[in-house]
């Protein structure tokens, strides 16, 4: 039932292995906390999966941390502002338990940089175990013609998922009207791919994190490195007046049964947008190719 009651959180990503499911999120510290859970209904923790030590790249804004299970280690993938440039670069840390604690592979240097602020790093892996990279050229530094605009990109990854392999491909900028009312700064971001039936779907919210308009949509290609095309209906998850405020920044799980559930972020307070947010769930589901979301809801009990 939403609201899940964990907050003062953002960018929730859920790793389910071996029966738990654990859910990492930008917490407000130097690090990162993960909570888990055997029904994503009770939770329990926080417990502190990663702490900037001597070997972090970054000082501050530590967000958006995605962890996947790889050749036996858990690979933590996250947003950090490097104090060098006062830039937003992605760091790479590992370890042997999901629950940490995480540490940096690169001593003091961030997985990669491209001389340009990035966030939101997602790790897809394709049915041929290719992994594949989505992130985001953030708007901090971007100008783009008159207004200042995140674009995600897609890499190949090697395959130790530490380091991006070849060509690096623009796939995404803020172009439908929801995307674009958001005055001089402009948004794609929160990469989250699923594929079905031979067809990826790439999440990713827009508009301005602190706004009731910060919502979900999602667009569609044969090829991982696109070109995607963006769903006529987006959003597909929104405000609801009065009671939901800026969903946005997703992933994805399953539960026992098998039932896709989005995992996703809006603030504490409908009145008072701000970092503060909390965790809602609602179920994900398919209806002739085009993806669609059970939400949000809220003070309603889950049928999965």
């Amino acid at each position: 039932m939403n609201p899940t009651g964990i907050k003062n959180i953002g960018d929730p990503f859920v790793l389910r292995h071996q029966g738990t499911y654990y859910l990492y999120a930008t917490s407000f510290f130097k690090g990162f906390y993960v909570w888990t859970s055997h029904d994503l209904k009770t939770f329990e923790g926080p417990f502190k999966a990663y702490e900037h030590s001597e070997r972090s790249f970054g000082e501050s804004d530590f967000w958006a941390p995605e962890v996947v299970f790889h050749d036996g280690q858990f690979i933590m993938h996250y947003s950090a502002r490097d104090p060098k440039e006062a830039r937003l670069k992605i760091g790479v840390a590992v370890s042997k338990s999901p629950l940490g604690p995480f540490i940096d592979v690169y001593e003091k240097q961030p997985m990669f940089d491209l001389g340009y602020a990035v966030i939101d790093g997602h790790v897809f892996i394709d049915d041929d175990q290719t992994p594949y990279f989505y992130f985001v050229r953030d708007c901090s530094e971007h100008k783009y013609f008159d207004h200042y605009e995140s674009h995600m990109y897609v890499s190949k990854l090697s395959q130790d998922l530490l380091s991006l392999e070849g060509e690096i491909k623009k796939i995404l900028q803020p172009e439908q009207a929801w995307e674009t009312n958001s005055g001089i700064h402009r948004w794609n971001e929160g990469p989250f791919v699923l594929k079905r039936d031979g067809i990826y779907y790439l999440m990713y919210s827009a508009n301005f994190f602190a706004s009731k308009e910060y919502a979900i949509g999602y667009a569609t290609s044969t090829s991982p490195f696109g070109p995607f095309k963006k769903a006529e209906e987006n959003p597909i998850l929104s405000y609801v007046l009065n009671q939901v405020s800026g969903p946005g920044h997703n992933s994805v799980t399953k539960n026992d049964q098998g039932d896709l559930i989005c995992v996703y972020h809006v603030h504490t307070y409908y009145d008072q947008p701000s970092e503060n947010r909390q965790v809602f769930m609602d179920q994900l589901y398919f209806e002739n190719q085009k993806l669609k979301i059970k939400g949000p809801t809220i003070n309603e009990p889950h049928d999965f």
